[in-house]
């Protein structure tokens, strides 16, 4: 879905494919067929912007035959389907029935990720639209917390992957006209939990082709002003690449039982849901919300935030909410002002399956309706801030 902002420019409305598993290219095509097209109809609309999601293995077939990529490319168009990001955080597996932990690996100090990342680029240089020039790919940031903070070469080993990158992608651009830029992705329990932890890295790295993907979702999990974040970004110069629209948990009294057994009905065991509160003392957390959950590793005196991205457009039942306020104040910010901070928006609720099993889709019709209704709620927050929804 495309917006024209009240400065002139094109900002996208996408939302990621990872919410539909799939390693291979027969899997893609499958969820073009089967998931994305329908969302597409359901909203009425000509053209939808997806945000790709590319495991290692279809990513290589892509790659290694070209006839494959333009096929690729044909079917986007023939379903009425644009590309302009992809999410290049998972790497493979995310489908699996244990993700956890594994979503974080390879991470930047392991070549397979620099490699990944690379043909990721290119296929996303070929699968842009005709009248787009300029693409975006999240990333993960940098790596999970440990063992990077114990190793005293990491650091270093991250940096010089995203220098190379940089290279690569203004290498990129001057072959195919097409300029691909890649976002850290800020995650709880990440080297990089926060923006503000970003600001460093990034800076070392210091190209413009290198920024940060603002996902709703983590910025309220760690308690982040967004207004504090965004300016600290701005001062820093550190490009916004993209935003990912997305909504925590939140429960304003963990101290209550009927809130611990609401949240309990959240802890699963296929993702990890990072659960942190606020303290006079500083951030505190968990790494998954079972732990919080049990008793004793958080205080629960003051409000907790949980790494589960709930439905936009449905948050859920008392006594627990979501975070869409801090989704609305950031958005806001992001291209309510007289410049867009972002083009590339991506709503991303990867987790409808992993919902309590009263609130999951049972059909492909209902996740269809849910990921449409979403969308519907992300358009008309955009058509509020003053921008325009085009054919």
């Amino acid at each position: 879905m495309r917006f024209r902002h009240p400065d002139g420019s094109i900002v996208h409305l996408s939302y990621c494919t990872n919410v539909h598993p799939a390693e291979t290219l027969d899997g893609v095509r499958a969820q073009l067929r089967d998931h994305c097209e329908p969302v597409r109809r359901r909203l009425g609309r000509d053209r939808l912007g997806i945000g790709l999601w590319l495991a290692r293995e279809a990513a290589r077939v892509l790659i290694n035959d070209p006839a494959e990529l333009r096929a690729l490319r044909a079917e986007l168009d023939s379903r009425g389907l644009e590309v302009v990001t992809l999410n290049g955080f998972p790497y493979e597996g995310f489908g699996a029935d244990e993700v956890k932990y594994r979503v974080y690996r390879p991470d930047w100090t392991e070549p397979d990720r620099l490699a990944h990342t690379t043909d990721l680029a290119r296929l996303l240089a070929a699968l842009l639209p005709d009248d787009v020039t300029e693409g975006t790919i999240s990333t993960l940031p940098l790596a999970w917390r440990t063992p990077y903070a114990t190793d005293p070469g990491a650091a270093g080993t991250a940096r010089a992957a995203l220098t190379t990158l940089a290279q690569r992608l203004d290498a990129l651009a001057e072959l195919t006209g097409k300029s691909i830029r890649i976002g850290l992705e800020p995650e709880p329990g990440c080297t990089v939990e926060t923006t503000a932890d970003a600001i460093a890295p990034l800076t070392d790295v210091g190209h413009e082709r290198i920024g940060i993907c603002v996902d709703t979702c983590h910025l309220a999990t760690s308690f982040e002003d967004p207004d504090t974040a965004l300016d600290a970004l701005t001062a820093a110069g550190i490009p916004v690449v993209k935003s990912q629209l997305s909504a925590a948990l939140h429960a304003e009294h963990p101290h209550l039982p009927e809130v611990r057994t609401a949240l309990a009905a959240f802890a699963e065991p296929r993702f990890l849901h990072q659960t942190r509160t606020r303290t006079a003392a500083g951030l505190r957390g968990t790494d998954d919300l079972d732990e919080a959950v049990a008793g004793g590793a958080l205080p629960d005196s003051t409000p907790w935030r949980a790494h589960f991205h709930v439905p936009l457009h449905a948050p859920p039942a008392p006594p627990l909410t979501s975070t869409l306020p801090v989704l609305r104040a950031t958005l806001a910010r992001l291209v309510g002002g007289p410049v867009p901070l972002t083009r590339h928006l991506e709503v991303e609720t990867y987790t409808w399956q992993a919902l309590p099993a009263e609130l999951r889709p049972r059909t492909r019709t209902q996740l269809a309706d849910g990921i449409a209704a979403e969308l519907t709620l992300a358009r008309d927050l955009l058509v509020d801030l003053g921008l325009k929804e085009l054919p």
